[in-house]
């Protein structure tokens, strides 16, 4: 049985089967999911049924794709409605997305008086001696800490302590905080998150999950819909894991749960605008945004591992803002080729994906969501206009930002911990000379030369061979010393690298969006020219960065849980080479992160005491949001012209406190 197959359910109602279940039904759930996922399935109408055996059928009913009521979940076995079969199913399933927020909204507590909690505070007495921090009283549960008294460092981490100016706040004019209700609501979700880096995915069953789940359906309540989609997005990759998915990437997981553990820990201590944006908000709703003059740069084949297929196609504004429009749908490479000549679901333009990226549109009442993305109502009109090249204005202004500021702008709109607020996109616009191809260990990339010197590797975004990314980089590879315009989308390594979308045609004539169009050897300056290698390159400015021995241990945790990490053994080395770096910061967050893996109290009759999870948690947060901070400015620092000064590159903005 494909899980893909049966209809989603919502986050609370698998909660309150497993919940239901008796301690040893419980410890057989893992093993009837596995069980109940070999069964055959099938659908009729909004009802999808399972059989469990010859004689026993389980059904969901799902009106509208979604199980919304315990009741939908009906098992005909002789336990029923308290056999394991209904909580299998459940866990099986995909979960819903998020409903709607309710429509009231929590009243926000008025703030006592409040300072700023040290570093040393956030890690506790233990914690912060054996980083050799000040001790000072901690402050609250769930804390997450500062690795170091270094006021750069905790910047980088984005825990700098928060101090509020006024010692009696006036409740009229103070900024939103958080609510009694929210904290509670975050301090489950901390302890869920807690859980899981306790157990690891091979640990983090159906019952550690349900407990995820049943943390993000409060959350939801409680308006915290940033941090209940944090768990929800936990759950899916523990499945994914779990299943065997190849899809299923452990940095994807790592993300995901620092995201639910930071945003946990800054309900507690944001305000105003950050309380904001550490809310979030469940849908990205659509905005009126008036008349919009647009013309078309490329159009993309989008092709997802959830088995759905499409295009997107990009469109700039009169002043340069992106927008999309896109049709993405189940199906794989073939629907997206397909889709790419099929008229544009916007008004009444009758232009498809491919002519719309390379003319224009003239659009009344248009609405648009936060990212960008062009809404297709009843009342938005739009009709045919004329485009431009790329070498014309509007567009060409796109080009003439300099590349570092275009890397910054991109890594900032792609970081994994920002506070979001859908402006900008992760695509840079550059003049390059090709220089040829190169060989990686993961294949071949296409070596070129932009601005200011710097050498970037252009990769292909998809190597499905029914697409044409693969053959163009091939053939582009074959013309050294061609100058293009390209457009491509920031891949955040230690050095310059992008996914090449579209470029100008090699003989100046018009554009090509690489994923659709097939360039011909014939279209080369020199046809008769074949691939051109070019030679080595030196490793950019964290190329040799031992910054990967602590990503390694972080992303260990996950896998395997913080017991396993505690009997990998002596880190003396590791530390020693990764001061030895430049990172101290660093090789004291793996001292502190493999020393709590390791710790264990006991009592006064020798009985092992509960290890500490929070402080292992917090430690774990720190780490991996250290690590994430590194790796961006190390991607930045890799895009500054080969004869800029480092310290003039414009800086890339630190995002958020410890979330």
């Amino acid at each position: 049985m494909n899980a893909a197959r049966l209809p989603s359910v919502a986050p609370e109602v698998t909660a309150t089967l497993v919940e239901g279940l008796s301690p040893r039904l419980r410890k057989r759930l893992d093993a009837a999911v596995t069980k109940l996922a070999a069964r055959p399935t099938h659908r009729d109408g909004d009802t999808t049924t399972i059989d469990v055996d010859d004689e026993t059928e389980l059904r969901l009913h799902a009106p509208g794709g979604v199980v919304a009521r315990v009741e939908d979940i009906t098992c005909r076995c002789l336990l029923a409605p308290a056999c394991v079969h209904r909580a299998a199913a459940a866990c099986a399933a995909p979960a819903a997305d998020l409903a709607p927020e309710p429509a009231e909204q929590a009243t926000p507590e008025a703030p006592g008086p409040a300072s700023a909690t040290p570093p040393a505070a956030m890690l506790g007495p233990d914690a912060a001696r054996s980083l050799g921090l000040d001790v000072a009283p901690a402050s609250g549960p769930g804390t997450a800490p500062a690795p170091t008294t270094d006021t750069a460092a905790n910047a980088a981490l984005g825990l700098a302590p928060q101090a509020t100016p006024n010692p009696a706040p006036d409740l009229a004019s103070s900024p939103e905080t958080a609510s009694p209700d929210q904290r509670a609501a975050a301090d489950v979700l901390w302890a869920a998150g807690a859980a899981v880096l306790e157990a690891g995915v091979d640990g983090a069953g159906a019952v550690t999950q349900s407990a995820l789940l049943r943390a993000a359906h409060t959350a939801r309540l409680r308006h915290l819909p940033r941090a209940a989609g944090a768990a929800l997005s936990v759950v899916t990759l523990l499945r994914a894991a779990r299943a065997g998915d190849p899809s299923y990437r452990t940095a994807d997981l790592v993300t995901a749960l620092a995201e639910l553990l930071g945003t946990a820990h800054r309900v507690g201590t944001a305000s105003g605008a950050e309380m904001a944006a550490v809310r979030g908000r469940v849908r990205r709703p659509y905005s009126p945004d008036g008349s919009l003059r647009l013309y078309g740069l490329f159009t993309e084949p989008v092709v997802t591992d959830s088995g759905h297929g499409g295009v997107r196609t990009w469109v700039a504004g009169a002043d340069g803002r992106l927008f999309t429009v896109g049709d993405v749908a189940p199906g794989g490479a073939g629907r997206a080729l397909g889709v790419a000549d099929r008229a544009v679901r916007l008004g009444d333009s009758a232009l498809t994906h491919r002519e719309l990226g390379r003319a224009g549109l003239a659009v009344s009442g248009a609405t648009v969501s936060p990212d960008g993305r062009l809404g297709a109502g009843k009342a938005v009109k739009a009709v045919t206009a004329r485009g431009v090249a790329w070498t014309e204005p509007p567009l060409a202004a796109l080009w003439e930002t300099p590349p570092a500021e275009q890397a910054a702008c991109a890594l900032w709109s792609t970081s994994r911990y920002a506070d979001r607020d859908g402006t900008g996109s992760d695509l840079l616009f550059l003049h390059v000379e090709l220089l040829g191809a190169v060989r990686e260990p993961g294949g071949t990339c296409l070596l070129a030369l932009c601005e200011g010197g710097v050498r970037v590797r252009l990769t292909v975004s998809d190597d499905d061979p029914a697409l044409a990314h693969r053959d163009n980089l091939a053939l582009l590879a074959a013309a050294p010393g061609a100058r293009l315009r390209i457009i491509g989308r920031l891949i955040p390594a230690t050095h310059p690298r992008l996914t090449l979308l579209a470029c100008t045609h090699p003989t100046g004539e018009g554009t090509v969006d690489l994923g659709l169009d097939r360039l011909r050897r014939a279209d080369l300056p020199d046809p008769s020219a074949s691939a051109h290698f070019a030679p080595p390159q030196t490793a950019g400015p964290g190329g040799s960065s031992p910054l990967y021995l602590l990503e390694r241990r972080v992303e260990q945790t996950v896998a395997a849980g913080r017991a396993a990490l505690g009997l990998l053994g002596d880190v003396t080395a590791e530390t020693r080479r990764i001061r030895r770096g430049g990172l101290p910061t660093a090789a004291a967050l793996l001292t502190a992160l493999s020393a709590s893996a390791a710790q264990r109290e006991r009592d006064l009759f020798g009985r092992l005491l509960p290890a500490d999870t929070d402080g292992f948690a917090a430690y774990w947060l720190a780490a991996a949001r250290y690590t994430a901070a590194v790796s961006e400015s190390l991607c930045a620092a890799a895009w500054n012209p080969m004869d800029e000064d480092p310290a003039a590159v414009p800086p890339v903005p630190v995002h958020g406190a410890a979330g």
